[in-house]
């Protein structure tokens, strides 16, 4: 694992213990690809599901157990004796449920002394490992709502529950199916998997490069081209493989550092591949998995969700570019010199080829009905493939190991992250808040639409902490989604309400592992890179409010609305971008860069009756258009001089 010697949490092993240590990593991505295409019902093996991922998050916890260190500054060569007994403590527990799963799960309710022993090391076990990965911050979490669930008697009024056993709430989030082994690392283990893996064989054949290239021809000339570069190929990425993380792993190592030698600090090189990458999961066509999901949720075709998901789409992506420009001009950045830029025809004559497993993988997910894990494991299968026909991409077989162990790798962090929010999710569960939340947000909220949006999105960004998009989406549509269309919210809107602020928490602090992932791949500050995602992707908290009460945005209703709700929309992240980037013509004041924020507000769809939205719009146009004069007219005063020493000083802040 080649990455250790530069990453302090890892061990630098060697020798058998390192092979030992690769074997284990690549252990979850091989069953899992074995999974994908169900060689357990050819060979004649009944095997529940529930065993096949305790044997996955048995790898991922030996693997933390081996590679990672318990603090920064332990051992990095050698795995401690305390490690092989939490490995050890790991291969029993899991070898528990393995061998008695067949009669466990006839019989859920009995509280035996030993389930309740295994049970609670389980938890310890994940908690561990979660702490060497990630630190403290989801422990707590998951601890508050276990706390929860044993004395949520003692609060008042509404979030009141009935009390729960400590023996009750340790054996149910350890063996029911809504808990430890439940849905999120269901939906890593199985499906994430393979579009990790897909993303791996496409990088280690070249398709990575082909993408990557493809976006230099199309925004490459352009000042900040590489930032742009960034977005377009993320997008291309992120809308087939339903997972930010894996998105910014794959594309992270090659287009930030493009970003940090055109002059973007590492912060915002950073900043803006999470926000891209998350953002491909709402782009159309593909959009991951979760549009499928919410297609039979809501029981409509597929292409009605990606029609409604369409505009805040583009807006969210048209935001991006936006500040990207401006941040651009405002540091005074130019695009690539032509030689650096790639000819589009031999581009085209060398990776076309690459095309084909997007194809693949678009073709049996929409048309053959085959499962992501299949599809994506389809479509891995196709680009190597291609690869192998190809003498210059022809993989070796140690390039191919590498694939793999680097692919368990990320895994790793995948399935730990997915079992302790199935802590979370059994907690909520044996406490009985996920059946009570939509009344107690209609509790509080009353006939309130926006209050209960408030909560509502507030709840989703704290529940879709660490998990993957899709499960934050199947898991709120539960949860949530009812209460709003008890008020009357339209369902499509309530369902694209909940999906836009789940997945805001992987850019979200301060448990965003997009944003994460970026930072490391940077070696940026973590909190100046959160903070610099969540302006890139601003469009994405405010457009969600406005969904319900300007169903132009999501193509329903008369299309002259749809017309407008697109064009004050567009102006209106115009001026958002302005006021956040703090450019136009010339650095802007405080004054100015507030006016330009509160005008985008203003001309933005606004959740009000009509009468007061047209007033807004009007006034926030007018107040748009005298700061845009009043900074063009300031600009042409000031010394030519002066904006490129601005610029040079405030990059050396930076």
């Amino acid at each position: 694992m080649d990455t250790n010697a530069t990453d302090t949490k890892f061990r630098r092993l060697s020798g058998p213990m390192a092979q030992m240590g690769a074997i284990l990593l690549a252990m979850p991505v091989i069953l899992g690809s074995l999974w994908a295409v169900e060689i357990h019902h050819y060979l004649g093996l009944l095997i529940f599901e529930e065993q096949f991922l305790v044997v996955m998050l048995g790898f991922a916890l030996l693997s933390v157990f081996v590679w990672v260190k318990p603090r920064r500054g332990g051992t990095a060569e050698h795995v401690g004796w305390y490690d092989w007994i939490l490995s050890a403590a790991a291969v029993a527990t899991c070898l528990y449920v393995v061998v008695n799963y067949g009669d466990i799960i006839y019989d859920l309710s009995t509280l035996s002394l030993e389930r309740l022993g295994f049970g609670a090391i389980a938890l310890l076990l994940v908690f561990e490992a979660t702490r060497r990965l990630i630190g403290w911050t989801l422990i707590l979490i998951a601890v508050f709502f276990i706390l929860y669930a044993r004395f949520g008697d003692m609060l008042p009024g509404i979030f009141a529950v009935p009390p729960t056993r400590w023996e009750r709430i340790t054996v149910y989030i350890f063996l029911d199916t809504n808990g430890l082994f439940g849905l999120p690392i269901g939906v890593a283990a199985t499906t994430i998997v393979t579009f990790v893996l897909f993303g791996g064989i496409l990088k280690l054949v070249g398709g990575d490069r082909f993408i990557t290239d493809l976006a230099l021809i199309a925004m490459g000339r352009y000042r900040g081209g590489p930032a742009k570069v960034s977005i377009i190929a993320s997008t291309l990425f992120g809308t087939v493989s339903g997972s930010a993380v894996s998105n910014v792993a794959v594309v992270g190592p090659i287009s930030i550092p493009m970003m940090e030698r055109a002059g973007y600090p590492k912060h915002q090189a950073a900043a803006v591949e999470a926000v891209s990458s998350t953002g491909g999961q709402i782009m159309p066509p593909v959009m991951g998995i979760t549009a499928f999901l919410m297609a039979d949720f809501l029981g409509i075709p597929y292409s009605d969700v990606v029609l409604a998901a369409l505009i805040p789409a583009v807006l969210y992506y048209f935001a991006v570019f936006v500040q990207v420009d401006l941040e651009a001009a405002r540091r005074g950045l130019k695009g690539l010199p032509r030689e650096q830029i790639p000819r589009l025809r031999p581009t085209l004559s060398q990776g076309y080829a690459f095309i084909v497993p997007l194809a693949v993988l678009i073709y049996t997910v929409m048309f053959a009905h085959w499962t992501p894990g299949r599809a994506g494991l389809a479509a891995a299968g196709c680009a190597l493939a291609i690869g192998l026909l190809r003498s210059g991409t022809r993989p070796g077989l140690p390039a191919l190991w590498r694939v793999l162990v680097t692919t368990g790798r990320s895994m790793m962090d995948i399935l730990i992250l997915t079992a302790v929010a199935g802590v979370v999710i059994g907690a909520l569960q044996v406490s009985g808040v996920s059946f009570s939340l939509s009344s107690m947000l209609l509790s509080l909220a009353g006939d309130n639409v926006l209050l209960i949006l408030l909560m509502t999105g507030i709840v989703c960004v704290v529940l879709g902490m660490a998990l993957p998009t899709a499960v934050i989406y199947t898991m709120l549509a539960v949860l949530v989604a009812p209460a709003l269309t008890q008020l009357g919210v339209d369902r499509l809107a309530a369902h694209l309400f909940i999906f836009y602020m789940g997945m805001l928490s992987m850019i979200t602090p301060p448990v965003c592992f997009a944003t994460f992932t970026a930072a490391s791949i940077a070696g940026s500050n973590f909190w100046r890179t959160a903070f610099s995602g969540m302006r890139f992707g601003i469009v994405a908290y405010i457009l969600p409010f406005v969904f319900p009460f300007s169903l132009g945005l999501i193509m329903q209703g008369d299309p002259l609305n749809v017309i407008l709700a697109l064009l004050t929309a567009i102006v209106g992240v115009i001026g958002l971008g302005i006021g956040l980037t703090g450019y136009l013509f010339g650095t802007l004041n405080p004054l100015q860069r507030l006016l330009f924020f509160v005008a985008g507000i203003a001309i933005m769809p606004s959740p009000t009756a009509s009468d007061t939205a047209l007033i807004l719009n009007i006034a926030g146009i007018g107040a748009g258009a005298l700061s845009v004069a009043y900074a063009w007219i300031v600009a042409r005063r000031r010394p030519a001089a002066i904006v490129p020493a601005a610029a040079e000083q405030d990059l050396r802040n930076q």
